[in-house]
């Protein structure tokens, strides 16, 4: 049987006690109906997994005591970088869930020239929390130990302004017809930051100033994807050409 594992906000280390929160706690409790002296795995992002048990568990909270701390070999060796188009409803979600499964580093949320999906400063608040928990849950469910980066939206201009220039960086952009294929890469890459745009693809503006920014263009071949299919789909290439899979 599969041993749960939790995300806490909180400094972890062997041979301490502490209470999981409200949350967690009442998954553990009600959804998974964990008993004291289950195994539990918990996380904070600092690249270990901290195997513990549970002490006690109430109505109200979950104890737990941290047995021993490992190291997880769960990273990828390629690092992308996912910037992608804002998505309508939930197909934003399922882009930062897959990716992350798929071990992407961080993921950018663009708004383009085409982009339909338009946030005020509330709504942005609000979505990028939920990303991010979006984020810790497929972290909890992938056995990864370090949570990506999960970026606030951000005009697609004014991101590449924020780009350095560095030998060895690979910038490709997602545009149907002709480009790169991934296979084409030399020498292998280590470090991707690929770009995805909206329902509609990026407009000749944006291709434009992705140009001027040293993105090259990518092809996925004579079919077009969906933008919540196409990020995910090259994630996945790349890293079955260059990274772990």
């Amino acid at each position: 049987m599969r041993v749960p594992r939790f995300h806490v906000d909180t400094p972890l280390s062997p041979d301490v006690r502490i209470e999981l929160p409200p949350q967690t706690a009442a998954h553990a409790l009600r959804v998974l109906r964990l008993q004291p002296g289950d195994a539990v795995i918990l996380f904070n992002g600092d690249g270990h997994d901290y195997a513990a048990r549970l002490v006690a568990g109430g109505s109200r909270e979950v104890a737990v005591h941290v047995e021993t701390r490992v190291a997880t070999m769960r990273e990828s060796p390629l690092r992308i970088t996912l910037a992608q188009a804002l998505a309508r409803g939930e197909k934003m979600d399922w882009i930062v869930q897959k990716a992350v499964e798929l071990g992407v580093a961080a993921v950018i949320p663009l708004v383009t020239e085409r982009s339909e999906v338009k946030l005020d400063d509330k709504r942005v608040t609000k979505r990028l929390e939920h990303w991010r928990a979006v984020a810790i849950a497929a972290c909890e469910q992938s056995g990864r130990a370090i949570v990506p980066l999960i970026e606030a939206p951000q005009a697609l201009d004014r991101w590449l302004a924020t780009l350095e220039r560095s030998e060895g960086l690979v910038r490709l952009a997602l545009h149907p017809g002709e480009g790169l294929r991934a296979r084409a890469l030399q020498p292998a890459p280590r470090t991707v930051t690929l770009a995805i745009g909206p329902e509609g693809g990026f407009g000749e503006r944006d291709l434009a100033v992705l140009r001027t920014a040293g993105f090259a263009n990518l092809s996925l071949g004579p079919r077009i994807l969906r933008t919540e299919t196409a990020g995910v789909a090259v994630v996945a290439a790349l890293q079955a050409l260059y990274g772990d899979i």
